[in-house]
């Protein structure tokens, strides 16, 4: 039997008390199953989620100023051609965010914490949030996606994001970064993080919407006149298909989307939506319909998980 370094030893059980079903740790080398210690409950939100003044949002508030959402789309541009640049900041602001939403949601730090991140891809934001102190964990369908930047891949499993292979109620922090709009039915992906995260939990997802500056990643803007014929132009520019093909692999998902399921699903409470990348004087602009799907570029929705008996079987599709 090849020996494990404790490092790795903590790695593995800690996947294995995840992925082991409750009552049957005979399916993962006869792991022991354990039961994620509770925390500290939730603060009550206020009346409206879409107010910026939420105690979710107080802390982030205060750090959403101009300069860190100038520094962030300088960034934008090197995704394709430095992924570790574009990435490494994109982790360390992850990290920041999730661990200002949970103090301000429950007065406690992300540290012994579980994090699943759902669609972790190359594990960029592994390092971030060990640094912060929490137990990171990620699922990514795409095998290549995973090995893409040569970094540990400790605390990743494949899985889809629309199945996730995690116990129900089993982490504290369910996360999604620039995920949704890869993904055909991404609110089925959404009822799944809400499915895995403990009762009192957070779910923060977060996605770039079609009709912003971004929407088309690397064909935009010109996506905004058709997703193919944006593609088309991207290969007869650059010589090369497009990594993000629309209808395949990117589709056009709106703020209207997102907010419609969080109100409609049982299995959480919305308790806030705001712009990712904007400065804290510009969050109003997620409470203006149709201009938000310009305007606001990449949507936060932050829930609380309900408990089991609480939870119906959910929306699954933007109507």
């Amino acid at each position: 039997m090849t020996a494990v370094a404790p490092t790795e030893q903590q790695y593995l059980t800690q996947l294995r008390h995840l992925l082991s079903p409750p009552g049957d740790p005979s399916t993962i080398d006869a792991v022991q199953y354990a039961v994620v210690p509770p925390h500290c409950c939730i603060r009550e939100p206020l009346q409206s989620p879409l107010v910026p003044s939420s105690p979710v949002t107080a802390g982030l508030a205060r750090r959403a100023t101009l300069r860190r959402s100038l520094s962030l789309v300088a960034d934008f541009r090197f995704e394709q051609s430095d992924p570790a640049r574009f990435y490494g900041a994109l982790a360390r602001d992850t990290a920041t965010l999730i661990h200002d939403l949970w103090t301000g949601a429950t007065g406690t730090t992300l540290d012994g914490l579980t994090v699943l991140d759902v669609g972790g891809g190359p594990g960029y934001f592994a390092d971030a949030f060990a640094d912060a102190g929490a137990r990171y964990v990620s699922v990514e369908p795409d095998a290549s996606e995973m090995h893409a930047a040569g970094l540990d891949a400790r605390g990743s499993v494949r899985g889809s994001g629309t199945a996730l292979p995690v116990r129900s109620d089993s982490v504290d922090i369910c996360l999604s970064s620039n995920v949704a709009e890869h993904v055909r039915h991404p609110w089925v992906m959404a009822e799944e993080m809400l499915r895995v995260t403990r009762p009192g939990g957070l779910v923060v997802l977060s996605y770039t919407m079609w009709w912003g500056p971004f929407g088309g990643h690397e064909t935009g803007p010109w996506h905004v006149f058709g997703g193919e014929r944006a593609a088309r132009r991207y290969a007869r520019v650059h010589g090369a298909q497009p990594k993000n093909r629309f209808g395949v692999s990117l589709f056009p998902i709106r703020a209207s989307h997102g907010l419609r399921w969080a109100a409609d699903t049982s299995s959480g409470e919305l308790l806030a939506a705001f712009p990712r990348y904007h400065p804290r004087w510009a969050w109003w602009c997620v409470r203006v319909p149709g201009f938000r799907e310009l305007a606001v570029s990449n949507l936060v929705l932050v829930l609380r998980a309900h408990a089991a008996t609480d939870r119906g079987l959910g929306t699954t599709l933007a109507r």
